[in-house]
């Protein structure tokens, strides 16, 4: 990891192009391909990444894949403790503001676990948390809105996502084609790939740090 004093992705507004896809979302997940590959900005840090991470749109929402590779224990989960999880953090504001420090209504925090949830702890789970300090909330989102499957492999998981268009307080795609977002996978064993600022700042509340997302076609 690189000694710099500021790291080198707080210095950069980032921008990523967020492809198309239709469907969207179907029985068997989201199906996203190579092109909907979001660019590891770790590297700019010399930060080893894990996860493969995907997204799609259309104008029935959103639509996530995460591949983590290279565990050697199962991913902890609790859908009682979040916090604490294993699991893929996604942050969106769908005016894509970059000049505020607290959270406006525009501003998601969605949980995705692998598990955690159901008989055994083994369903997947996802759910729409506040997030902390925002001026105002979003709408509520009742947990089984959100669509979330889980596959294991021998060294991980892949978990795919699915955020409804109902789910997204001001989803106006050909209106407001820029999204502030961010993302957290987060690991106890292999520790956090963020895609733009990490633990050194407050991404979590501070839309301010976020890169952006392009709706593409």
């Amino acid at each position: 990891m690189s000694d710099r004093l500021v790291p080198p992705r707080f210095l950069f507004r980032f921008s990523a192009p967020c492809r198309y896809h239709d469907p969207i979302w179907t029985p068997t997940g989201a199906k996203l391909g190579v092109g909907n590959r979001l660019p590891n900005l770790g590297d700019l840090e010399e930060i080893r990444s894990y996860a493969d991470v995907r997204a799609g749109w259309s104008e029935a929402g959103l639509s996530f894949s995460v591949q983590v590779e290279g565990k050697r224990r199962p991913p902890w989960c609790r859908e009682s403790r979040p916090d604490e999880s294993d699991g893929v953090r996604i942050w969106i504001d769908t005016r894509d503001t970059h000049n505020i420090h607290r959270a406006s209504r525009f501003c998601h925090q969605f949980i995705f676990l692998p598990g955690g949830s159901g008989r055994n702890l083994a369903e997947p789970y996802g759910e729409l948390y506040f997030i902390n300090r925002a001026r105002e909330n979003p709408r509520p989102v009742r947990p089984e809105t959100l669509k979330v499957r889980m596959e294991k492999r021998v060294d991980g998981y892949v978990l795919e996502a699915h955020i409804p268009a109902a789910a997204i307080t001001g989803w106006e795609p050909a209106e407001h084609p820029k999204l502030g977002f961010t993302y957290a996978i987060v690991d106890q064993e292999l520790g956090e790939q963020t895609f733009t600022c990490g633990k050194e700042f407050p991404y979590k509340e501070d839309p301010s740090v976020w890169g952006t997302l392009e709706l593409t076609r």
